[in-house]
């Protein structure tokens, strides 16, 4: 409850004494209370997964994704998604730095970057988004209309899919990433299992997307997710099979909060 009577003059601290960053939040709090739905998403501002990566014979790394936030974007209030993952074998090193802002309320990217770097070369991208035309801008000079007013790119599409209900007999056909080109993006139940891990042992769903993307599977690609059977849905284990790299595998190590924050369904 806020007092009713002035501070004493001891406890008073001026605007320009406070952290940049406490001012900040500051500001947000009343577009952060406004967004009441972000309570019932199975993640939230703090949550950190660490992940083992292994790519192919001798090709080891680690992977990070973590949520920030929030952060004003042109009015609205977003959580920032952050995926780093790096490895390689020798001198031969890669790494894959990607961040979504993204609207939880209405789960939909308002921007999002992307830096790869192998030994073959580097990829860059960097898109902002107009929720009121689904247009997007690159800083590269391309443009585009998005099919669906929720657009997605390629990291908030796997926390998109930790609140979906995917049928178990059936799959859903999503027309959601930003670029008309690497639509229709494909869901499809696989079952439950259990995968052991460093962080444990875990009762999963699995599924499987199947994506359109030329340049990094030549065509379609095939991905297979097993998200924890739990209120959390993490990504226990990611599976990719890639052209240039072979199949990429990301196993839980760690998470936080710690897991057994996340109770049985």
């Amino acid at each position: 409850m806020l007092p009713t009577s002035e501070a004493p003059p001891e406890t008073e601290i001026s605007c320009m004494q406070m952290n940049p960053n406490a001012l900040l939040l500051l500001a947000l709090l009343p577009l952060v209370m406004a967004s009441g739905s972000t309570s019932s998403l199975p993640f939230a501002v703090g949550e950190r997964l660490s992940y083992a990566v292994h790519a192919g014979p001798g090709m080891n790394g680690r992977g990070e994704m973590w949520i920030a936030g929030p952060v004003d974007v042109r009015g609205t209030a977003t959580m920032v998604l952050h995926s780093d993952i790096t490895g390689g074998f020798g001198p031969f090193r890669v790494s894959d730095k990607t961040t979504s802002w993204i609207d939880p309320d209405r789960m939909m990217t308002l921007r999002f970057t992307k830096s790869e770097r192998n030994p073959l070369g580097r990829h860059e991208e960097d898109v902002e988004f107009d929720p009121a035309s689904q247009g997007w801008r690159a800083a590269d000079g391309r443009t585009g209309a998005s099919p669906s007013d929720q657009p997605l790119d390629e990291l908030s599409f796997i926390y998109a899919l930790r609140t979906l209900r995917i049928p178990e007999d059936g799959a859903l056909v999503l027309n959601r990433h930003f670029d008309t080109e690497r639509n229709p993006t494909v869901v499809r139940s696989l079952g439950r299992s259990s995968v052991t891990t460093p962080a444990g042992t875990f009762q999963v769903r699995d599924i499987e997307m199947r994506v359109r993307d030329a340049r990094r599977y030549r065509g379609e690609g095939v991905i297979r997710i097993s998200l924890s059977d739990d209120m959390c849905r993490r990504p226990v284990r990611i599976e990719s099979t890639m052209p240039k790299a072979g199949t990429v595998v990301l196993t839980l190590t760690a998470a936080e909060p710690v897991l057994s924050a996340c109770s049985a369904r």
